[in-house]
């Protein structure tokens, strides 16, 4: 067995300007959030859309934070009691920020729901400017339309550098700044139905805004628990088996002395730990240097594949893939261990 020394990503400049962009693009998400929530409050009124507005507007402070925090503690080399470094930090936040998705997605349902039933009529008053009397819908419906544009673009903004990262904490911020446009375009459809004297648009627009949001939550919830419970590494959306457990498996199988490989590998945040199973064939030397490239060479393939151990065995573990053989094995009903 040999162990490549793990715990803290060297990352690529080309990786480095990535996160460097990634922290500008949360700070000017902080700021903006800052400009939008004071001037909800502003003229806010008595609409349950603008409420859900608001409150969707504060829980959106979360994942940029999360985002934040994890960076920094990420950065923090391994230590004797955290050997394997502090990559899991980007595991948390985004369990952090999913939660958060989750729980403004339910209480915009329940709350704007509950209004629907006892058919609340939102009251929006007036304003008085300049001498004249105006209705102030039309201060929400200006609030709204202008914050639409800066989460559609920093939503896509963030979608192209977390796949580039393998972050999911701003995986799911690009979710949130969905969500913050989704309820920007729905909050102000909602005031303009009150002014037109359908009153029930201002709670539907808001139980609209909650279901779309619930469900983000519920997605990326579900994907941050069974990364943290060490489940097999998948793509950042959490649909698929992440393709760099096939390309190791496949490297570790084409070297010369080994008959079959596979690989147990979890996601640590931004990197995955990896366990190769390796069968060696009959008569080959299985030599330190041996071992030693084949880890460089598995190292080699991605930069997420930093943690890397490979260790020898006489027949494969069931909870890897391991290679035509086994498969053959399988289909018949025996499984090796």
């Amino acid at each position: 067995m040999t162990v490549r020394r793990f715990g803290r990503t060297e990352l690529t400049p080309e990786l480095q300007q990535a996160l460097r962009r990634a922290t500008r693009l949360e700070w000017i998400t902080l700021g903006m959030l800052a400009v939008t929530v004071t001037l909800v409050i502003v003229v806010m009124g008595s609409s349950q859309a603008m409420k859900a507005a608001w409150i969707e507007d504060m829980l959106s402070f979360i994942p940029p934070l999360a985002f934040l925090v994890a960076a920094r503690v990420i950065n923090r080399p391994p230590t004797r009691s955290r050997p394997y470094g502090n990559h899991s930090a980007a595991g948390v936040g985004h369990l952090v920020a999913s939660v958060a998705l989750l729980v403004m997605g339910a209480y915009l349902i329940i709350d704007s729901g509950s209004g629907l039933v006892s058919a609340e009529h939102p009251p929006i008053g007036t304003f008085h400017l300049f001498g004249h009397t105006v209705w102030q819908g039309w201060f929400m419906i200006a609030v709204m339309i202008v914050s639409i544009p800066g989460p559609v673009i920093l939503g896509r903004m963030k979608i192209k550098i977390a796949e580039q990262l393998h972050d999911k904490v701003l995986y799911a911020d690009a979710d949130m700044n969905k969500a913050d446009w989704q309820t920007g375009v729905a909050t102000a459809v909602g005031v303009a139905g009150v002014g037109l004297g359908l009153w029930w648009f201002d709670a539907a627009a808001a139980i609209f805004v909650g279901a779309s949001i619930l469900k983000d939550g519920i997605t990326n919830v579900v994907t941050a628990i069974t990364d943290l419970a060490d489940a097999r590494a998948r793509t950042i959306d959490g649909e698929d088996p992440h393709p760099l457990v096939a390309k190791a498996e496949d490297y570790a199988r084409s070297v010369d002395w080994v008959l079959d490989a596979g690989a147990r590998v979890r996601d640590e945040g931004h990197v995955f730990h990896t366990e190769m199973f390796v069968v060696p064939r009959d008569g080959a030397a299985q030599t330190p240097s041996r071992l030693r490239e084949l880890t460089e060479g598995i190292v080699d393939l991605d930069w997420k594949l930093e943690d890397v151990v490979v260790a020898l065995v006489e027949e494969l573990p069931a909870e890897v893939h391991g290679g035509v053989e086994r498969d053959k094995q399988s289909e018949g009903g025996q499984v090796a261990r």
